[in-house]
């Protein structure tokens, strides 16, 4: 009886092994397309998706395609979040900011005063406690944390020079839709304008604002010079980036693919900064070629935008006691990465 028992035993995995065989092979072949979009060009953005999506093919053996999309080709910002919380696009990368009506404390990266240069930015991006609140955020919305990055420093692009903090008053400069950006730039005597990177260029050349709050390397790659000429270099806040793939994506990829997603990220994300200081600089250089002109405020008046900025940003946060706590968590890991 006993042999039988097992005689029974071996033949029924057989079967079993038979019958799962295909369905196992099936999805071992099969291949899963990864559209990867984001809101700018030939930027520090660019080029992390461009090689993020040569590790990822690469290293799934072609199971995973990736189709990038730059320039909003999805679609204007919120159109290619939702996107990506529902699947139809599987990843996306740009500022965080853009993220608040995901969870309000995306927001907390634009902390202008955060960090005090490129390499103190950088520092941060790598800092554990900040990467697992930034890729935790969304969780439960639809988004997986994969990535954290520079991709520059703050400007104002205008239409007319700003060579003292007295010439920001009365102009209408877009912002991201965080107050920790509309806010400290209300208070210089301007106003904040939210709206998205695609309508900024139509925006400055019909006169709708005055200037834009951006990053060069942005500014330049996409010919910003032809509607306005002058770049004031304020440094603050710096524009992070951060990589979100879709939750509902993600979760149908077989284990090994979630590593290889999650690796290829980590990867790519060792190698992203030296590109990014170079881009940044090619990006100065090329806007003074083009005839455009980088301003630099007085030193007197930096200082006194770093305390508005500073003392705006901590009355904003002690407002959210939710916020307060992932400023706190940022804030402290800027101060271990001083």
């Amino acid at each position: 009886m006993r042999q039988l028992f097992f005689k029974i035993v071996v033949v029924g995995l057989m079967v079993w092994a038979t019958a799962t065989a295909p369905e196992i092979a099936h999805a071992q072949d099969k291949t899963f397309v990864m559209k990867i979009s984001l809101p700018t060009i030939n930027d520090p953005s660019y080029q992390f998706a461009k090689n993020f999506a040569a590790t990822v093919e690469k290293n799934s053996g072609g199971r995973i395609k990736p189709e990038i999309y730059p320039a909003s080709q999805l679609g204007a910002i919120p159109r290619q979040i939702e996107g990506t919380q529902f699947g139809a696009i599987q990843c996306a990368i740009m500022p965080p900011e853009f993220f608040v009506g995901v969870d309000q404390r995306f927001e907390v990266l634009a902390t202008p005063g955060l960090v005090d240069s490129v390499e103190h930015a950088h520092r941060l991006t790598t800092d554990p406690e900040t990467q697992k609140l930034i890729y935790g955020l969304g969780a439960d919305k639809g988004l997986h944390g994969v990535g954290l990055f520079l991709n520059g420093m703050s400007s104002v692009i205008t239409k007319t020079p700003i060579r003292t903090l007295a010439d920001f008053k009365g102009k209408k400069i877009r912002t991201l839709a965080s107050k920790f950006q509309t806010e400290p730039i209300n208070r210089l005597g301007a106003t904040s304008v939210v709206m998205s990177l695609g309508d900024v260029l139509p925006a400055l050349q019909q006169g709708t604002i005055d200037g834009a709050v951006g990053s060069v390397v942005v500014f330049t790659p996409m010919k910003f010079q032809d509607a306005a000429k002058y770049i004031t270099e304020t440094g603050q806040p710096p524009v992070f980036v951060v990589v979100e793939v879709s939750k509902k994506w993600y979760d149908t990829l077989p284990t090994d693919l979630q590593t290889v997603v999650d690796e290829g990220s980590k990867k790519e994300l060792s190698k992203i900064h030296p590109v990014m200081v170079d881009l940044y600089n090619k990006a100065r250089k090329g806007w003074t070629d083009d005839g455009g002109e980088l301003i630099r405020l007085p030193p007197n008046d930096q200082a006194s935008m770093m305390k508005t900025f500073s003392d705006t940003v901590v009355e904003l946060a002690k407002s959210n006691p939710q916020l307060n706590e992932a400023y706190q968590i940022v804030r402290q890991g800027a101060e271990r990465t001083q």
